[in-house]
């Protein structure tokens, strides 16, 4: 089963990683979290089905604090070279998208992004917050 959404900031991308973490850890077989200009995506794929009623809390809680989404072709080959288990170096150079995480969910990468990327600019953009 997989759920794909889009996040306004990065405080609502973490609060949802944190919330999978704690809940859905032992359900989870990979998180993807992807920055984009406007806002993140995240592609979570779980090692199983879930029972109605888990599916259901998962799906309320994401809606909380996304919205569903469907990728672009481009984020499409994005996401399925990195399900197939090509490293998200080289998935991000050869398609100029930003990976911050694959894999378990981390918020630590997200964080640390957020500060590099802010430290960069010289400021903080709507996205980062």
């Amino acid at each position: 089963m997989e759920y794909l959404y889009r996040f306004a900031n990065a405080s609502l991308t973490l609060r949802a990683i944190e919330r999978l973490s704690f809940a859905w850890r032992s359900s989870v077989q990979f998180v993807t979290v992807v920055h984009q200009l406007d806002g993140w995506v995240l592609r979570l794929k779980l090692l199983s089905p879930l029972i109605s009623k888990s599916h259901l809390d998962l799906q309320a809680f994401l809606l909380e604090l996304g919205t569903p989404y469907l990728p672009s072709p481009q984020l499409k080959v994005v996401l399925w070279s990195l399900e197939l288990g090509q490293s998200p170096i080289s998935v991000m150079e050869r398609h100029q998208v930003a990976v911050i995480s694959h894999g378990r969910p981390d918020s630590g990468e997200i964080e640390e992004f957020c500060k590099q990327f802010i430290a960069g600019l010289g400021y903080c953009p709507a996205t980062l917050t």
